[in-house]
């Protein structure tokens, strides 16, 4: 039963250890990651609103969307 016991608490501190990992290295690519959507969305808000006005064709914007 020592041998059962001794290997359930090493399955538990590696467990416990792979948490403090992991958890900390999350928060800080979701912090780092958190604000690429919008700048995806910022850079095309004035084509869309030039698309919508008429003043860029379909080429012009489809080129526009692609680079930005």
């Amino acid at each position: 039963m020592t041998n059962f016991t001794l290997g359930r608490w090493l399955l538990v501190g590696l467990l416990r250890m792979g948490l403090l990992i992991a958890v900390p290295l999350y928060i800080v690519y979701a912090l780092l990651n958190r604000g690429s959507g919008e700048n995806d969305e910022q850079s095309l808000s004035v084509p869309r609103e030039r698309y919508a006005r008429g003043e860029l064709s379909d080429d012009e914007f489809d080129r526009r969307r692609k680079t930005a």
